[in-house]
């Protein structure tokens, strides 16, 4: 017996002292790639040379640093550049001397057509100076080729594509499913055009849904036809004849109808680059990728600034975690903000399809004590939705992009029965006592909500709706009764958003900026970002684990894996918390954007949307 603990002690050990070791050694391999990473030379731009972009990473708003942007690890795309640094490349090459061009080399660019409508706006500004862009690809998605539309030349591989045949929007509806496991979603919403969870109990969309989805839709369309039609020099009616009949359809058919001007493999497109910069047929090409290529934000007064404060993702309470708007967090930027003597003015800029509609309302209460202080002005993303509406409707003036999605002003809760999957199919059941008459009110799943409950739910709801309509009316100058007509949880364009009121004017974040900059009344100042970024490591391992996990299930499954990945945030999603919690993460209609869901909390009879 005391040999065998000994041998169990010295085992025990052995395990404690190797995990020390493997941990410590884990610390030097991550602080060596680390100080690898940071001591990385800044890559020297050569004279005659060309920019490189190719858009092949997800863009957020801000970049995400990241001390591993030279390695290649399966699941997390590394070299990341956001939206913000993309713009700031851009346009720092306009100026460069030693650029002389940029060659595009997008197939697809993962982001939504506001955020497009900027980097084309860049590459447009970047033209101006006189400098060429050529577009070159073996197949362009529609959104890569309206970037890739501003080109001088458009090329394409002979045996390349063009996606050309206009824009569609789809929603998966789970209602016979429900119905099979025998769950009944119970909705109580304000808005007839509130529709994001149709899926749950209709099998198609709703007519006023239809009547929305056209609207928005085909004003995004507008855009992206009338704006292609200017670059290419095409009428839009031939444009919208060519895809409405799906002409074009391969490289052959791109050059006939005038979206391509010439049919090129690699080499071809190298001698044709070659030539621009008169370098010799023998000698290599000069080139940086857009990743690579450093600037900095232009040098202004530090007494005189304009705070950048970013807010991306699915509103919440609380610090939020990443891709969340988190109330306290946000709100505490603001307060810090409007008490800095430093920043003259603040721009909010905005990008949420909505989230808790208390959170929104903790942020609305900051947005508008600093406007009493200093200016405000909202710049709205790809989506400033709902409850991202909510947060910039006290704002001094509100930008957005035509492409943006605005509005759907209006409430809605889902309580889920379990009543005959629990009962019936699987042979659960609850019973309980309660010591008053609502005291299980969303506590108990296999049960229908009374009358008298949902009148309770229906109620609040109204009550968070007839709030939201007087935030809108109190900051657009507008009355409650308006509001409620273009209200009712429908979707807008920034277009069409700024027709009737909801926003001020099309413009991306430098209009905002330069807005914000006029408004306080300074010439000479210097832009700032804020949150602060976490540090390069926490960024990294934050997220790492989840990240290589969608990327294996992505190669496994494909075009389907945005299928699989509604249902199992449902899934997920779907839990009873104890203490009259519900907790239930739903499909977004916005899904034509392929953003995240919305929240849905209802927690102690109140509603968070």
């Amino acid at each position: 017996m005391k040999s065998f603990f000994k041998y169990v002690l010295a085992t025990v050990t052995g395990i404690v002292i190797s995990s020390v070791v493997l941990f410590i050694i884990m610390l030097g391999i991550i602080g060596a790639l680390v100080t690898s990473a940071s001591s990385e030379k800044e890559v020297m731009v050569k004279d005659n040379s060309i920019l490189y972009l190719s858009f092949n990473h997800e863009i957020t708003e801000r970049s995400i640093d990241n001390p591993f942007g030279s390695l290649d690890i399966p699941g997390y795309n590394l070299k990341n550049l956001g939206l913000d640094d993309i713009l700031l490349r851009i346009r720092t090459a306009k100026e460069d001397s030693k650029i002389k061009g940029i060659f595009m080399d997008a197939s697809t660019i993962a982001t939504g057509f506001a955020s497009l409508k900027e980097i084309r706006d860049a590459l447009l500004d970047f033209k101006s100076s006189g400098k060429f862009i050529v577009a070159y690809n073996e197949g362009y998605s529609q959104k890569a080729y309206y970037v890739a539309s501003v080109a001088d030349k458009v090329y394409v591989n002979p045996e390349g594509t063009v996606d050309f045949k206009g824009l569609a929007s789809s929603t998966m509806f789970m209602k016979d499913a429900f119905d099979k496991f025998g769950v009944d979603m119970q909705v109580v919403k304000v808005g007839t055009f509130k529709s994001a969870v149709e899926p749950y109990f209709l099998n198609q969309m709703s007519e006023a849904n239809r009547l929305q989805v056209n609207s928005y839709l085909g004003s995004i369309y507008d855009s992206f036809i009338q704006e292609i039609s200017t670059s290419r020099k095409m009428s839009a009616d031939s444009l919208r004849s060519i895809a409405t009949d799906y002409l074009v359809r391969n490289a052959d058919d791109a050059v006939r109808y005038k979206l391509a001007d010439a049919k090129l493999y690699k080499d071809e497109l190298i001698l044709e680059l070659k030539k621009r910069l008169n370098v010799a047929t023998k000698d290599d090409l000069s080139v940086v990728s857009l990743i690579d290529y450093k600037s900095k934000m232009p040098s202004g007064s530090e007494s005189n600034q304009v705070a950048v404060l970013y807010a991306e993702g699915a509103i919440v309470g609380g610090e939020g975690t990443k891709g969340e708007i988190g109330s306290d967090k946000i709100s505490r930027e603001l307060r810090l903000l409007r008490q800095d003597d430093n920043v003259k003015a603040v721009v909010f800029r905005v990008n949420s399809p909505g989230g808790s509609a208390l959170a929104s309302d903790v942020i609305w209460r900051e947005v508008e004590l600093t406007k009493q202080v200093k200016p405000i002005i909202v710049s709205m993303g790809d989506y400033a939705a709902s409850g991202g509406y909510y947060i910039s409707a006290a704002a001094d003036s509100i930008f957005a992009e035509n492409n943006t999605i605005t509005g759907s002003i209006g409430v809605f809760g889902v309580i889920p029965n379990f009543k005959n999957l629990l009962n019936n199919k699987i042979g659960v059941h609850f019973d309980g006592v309660k010591t008053g008459k609502f005291s299980d009110l969303g506590m108990v799943p296999d049960r229908p909500l009374t009358a008298e409950e949902r009148d309770i739910i229906q109620m609040e709801v109204n009550r968070v709706y007839q709030t939201f309509m007087k935030r809108v009316s109190d900051g657009r100058k507008i009355t409650v009764a308006q509001v409620d007509t273009i209200g009712q949880g429908r979707v807008w364009t920034g277009k069409q958003a700024v027709e009737i009121g909801l926003v001020d004017r099309i413009g991306g974040i430098d209009d905002a900026i330069k807005a914000a900059a006029k408004k306080a009344k300074i010439g000479q100042y210097a832009v700032k970002q804020y949150p602060a970024k976490e540090d390069a490591i926490s960024t990294f391992l934050n997220s790492s684990k989840e990240k290589v996990q969608i990327w294996m299930a992505q190669q496994q499954m494909g075009e389907f894996y945005n299928y699989f990945d509604v249902i199992k945030k449902f899934l997920d999603n779907l839990v009873l918390w104890r203490n009259c919690r519900i907790r239930l993460k739903y499909i977004n209609y916005f899904s034509f954007y392929q953003k995240k869901p919305f929240i849905i909390r209802i927690v102690k009879g109140f509603f968070y949307i």
